[in-house]
């Protein structure tokens, strides 16, 4: 995680702020809230709210040009009229009708062009608006809520997702609204010119109809089981990637990709089962609106009416002309049906993102006076219905290193992340001086502390970036001694393009080497408080003194808190904290801890063992 953290405010997404005191009771961020679910369409429209305007005018501006694109075919209708009717050809009426086709070819071109550009320009700012919301909550989102979820999700709800939605914004508004103007206002004129005959064109298109809506029968449900099929596999996917390096040198990479070809072969198992049994019922849908299909009922159906003198030959013109203009846009309608479905249960996982609780602030911030932090009667749960922290009272006084130990899963790193906010107390208070850290404003926080934890983040852009990035105006030289204090300058060295290598891309740093350079960006941002959550874990033995002995200089003047499972490198701790079942058992320096013979002595003995026994080997 980087050292520092801002936040950014939108009235239009903010929940109303409430005021905390420290002696507030809260409910922890971390407990299961109970959602309404969200209804897919009514998800849709409620993000499109901004740009609805827009929508209604392109919509009209479609209309239109359906409508005037229908001129041509009535013009050619109307000429054949006059040209094989049994009067005197009327000129005039033969070049009016001509320019009127003309005319209309030109306008519908004009408010065709129009309408698009209304939809993509809408689409364009629905996508910026969208995902600067997204980035606005999320930036806002309690940190601990990051770790709960993982990294496929948010990518599937922030890029996948709103993607998702682009094609109805800028394209299926227009063409459902052309699916359903022109078929009207063809059937209007061809009901104008026998009634009878129009009702037979229809008969295609009826069946059609009928055969798509059984197979979209139960869609909604299957679309969500599709969609957590691939979130599945893009899980799979960014877990693997993430931990290749780690898989592979323990030969574990069978193992891993297996993982992911399993979420593969769900997804693909699913996907197959479900359109396998639509393959019928799609093909004789398309088979019957098909403009052949409408092409031969009017040729087999005219001949008849003709035949028996029902209808005069010339009024098939506008059948075989319009026929298309029924069929097609239905077809294309429940292209757009299908992508406005898609569309809407993409939006549900927006709309979840979007409701994302945000970490509580106050209308009254407070400075804290120093940075001396006080837990007071602190407790915790995650889910709300279980304390995983009892009644946790400590100091971290400047200038002092405080460690915390403890078996694995006593609560060690919860009561660290409580110090940078990852998540609430459920009870007590976390205060940093003298101000509830719920009170303080989070930028101010963040500049106060400074942490470092065993899950390094490291983003796509340059080793010195990452290095500066609690601290954008650092110079050169402060990159580089931070680095060399934190045991990583000689390996950036080596890198093609040193500090402008890419991490990612011409950097590609191990597990230790990563949580150096996390080490160098938590120095170099140089905040009052730091806490470090098993920080050495990945650091070999060779540059583990030496970053020790960095992080010992950093300690003047400052509050360190650490997380160790590595006992010999809090010796010289000012005090140890041990902790069990979610309690502080044990308190003091390494030897006042030795003497008491508890669970201090008992860690302290293990660790000893494994270190004797690893020296063997």
């Amino acid at each position: 995680m980087t050292d520092t953290h801002t936040t950014d405010t939108d009235t239009t997404d903010n929940p109303p702020t409430a005021v905390v005191n420290s002696s507030t009771t809260q409910t922890s961020g971390a407990a299961a809230a109970t959602v309404a679910p969200l209804e897919p369409r009514a998800a849709f429209m409620a993000l499109l709210a901004p740009i609805k305007g827009s929508l209604v005018a392109a919509c009209i501006v479609q209309a239109c040009a359906s409508i005037v694109g229908l001129a041509p075919f009535i013009a050619v209708a109307e000429l054949a009229r006059e040209f094989l009717g049994s009067g005197p050809i009327d000129d005039a009426r033969v070049w009016t009708i001509t320019w009127i086709a003309v005319g209309s070819l030109v306008l519908r071109f004009v408010l065709l062009f129009a309408a698009g550009a209304i939809t993509h320009f809408a689409d364009n700012n629905f996508q910026l608006h969208i995902r600067r919301r997204l980035v606005d909550r999320l930036g806002r989102a309690p940190l601990g809520w990051f770790s709960e979820r993982s990294g496929g999700e948010v990518k599937k709800a922030v890029a996948d997702d709103v993607a998702a939605m682009h094609h109805v914004v800028g394209h299926s508004f227009n063409e459902m609204t052309a699916a359903i103007v022109t078929p009207f206002a063809a059937l209007v004129y061809m009901f104008s010119v026998d009634w009878r005959f129009t009702l037979v064109a229809l008969v295609p298109v009826l069946i059609g109809i009928a055969l798509y809506a059984k197979q979209m029968s139960g869609y909604g449900e299957k679309m969500q089981a599709y969609n957590q099929a691939l979130g599945d596999v893009n899980t799979a996917a960014v877990e693997f990637v993430q931990g290749i390096a780690v898989v592979k040198s323990f030969g574990e990479t069978g193992r891993a990709h297996r993982r992911f070809l399993d979420a593969t072969n769900r997804f693909v198992d699913y996907f197959w089962d479900w359109v396998r049994g639509l393959v019928r019922i799609a093909s004789a849908s398309e088979v019957a609106m098909a403009p052949l299909s409408g092409l031969l009922v009017v040729a087999g159906a005219g001949t008849l009416f003709v035949g028996n003198g029902w209808i005069d030959a010339v009024d098939l013109v506008p059948f075989f002309l319009l026929g298309l203009a029924i069929a097609a846009p239905v077809l294309a309608l429940g292209y757009s049906a299908n992508d406005m479905q898609t569309a809407s249960l993409a939006a549900v996982r927006v709309a979840r993102l979007l409701e994302t609780e945000s970490m509580p602030t106050t209308n009254a911030p407070q400075l804290p006076d120093g940075n001396r932090v006080v837990f007071d009667g602190v407790g915790f749960s995650y889910d709300g219905e279980h304390d995983v922290l009892h009644d946790i009272d400590l100091v971290l006084d400047p200038g002092t290193v405080t460690a915390l130990v403890g078996p694995s899963g006593s609560g060690k790193s919860t009561i660290a992340k409580l110090v940078c906010r990852f998540w609430d107390p459920t009870r007590g208070a976390v205060t940093l001086g003298g101000a509830d850290v719920r009170n303080v404003d989070p930028d101010e926080l963040y500049r106060h502390v400074g942490f470092v934890f065993q899950d390094v983040q490291l983003l796509k852009m340059s080793v010195r970036d990452n290095i500066a990035l609690g601290r954008p105006t650092a110079t050169d030289d402060d990159v580089i001694a931070a680095a060399r204090a934190a045991q990583i300058h000689d390996r950036i060295e080596r890198l093609d393009r040193g500090y402008d290598s890419i991490v990612g891309v011409d950097a590609l740093f191990s597990g230790g080497e990563a949580q150096r350079v996390s080490i160098a960006r938590a120095l170099l941002a140089d905040a009052p408080i730091v806490v470090l959550d098993e920080a050495t874990a990945f650091a070999d033995p060779e540059s583990e003194a030496s970053i020790q002995d960095a992080l010992s200089s950093l300690v003047a003047g400052r509050t360190l808190l650490v997380v160790a499972h590595r006992l010999h490198t809090i010796v010289g701790a000012d005090q140890i904290l041990v902790i069990d079942n979610g309690r502080i058992v044990e308190r003091g320096r390494h030897g006042t801890l030795l003497a008491q013979d508890g669970l201090y002595r008992s860690l302290w003995d293990k660790h000893e063992q494994n270190n004797a026994t690893n020296g063997q080997r």
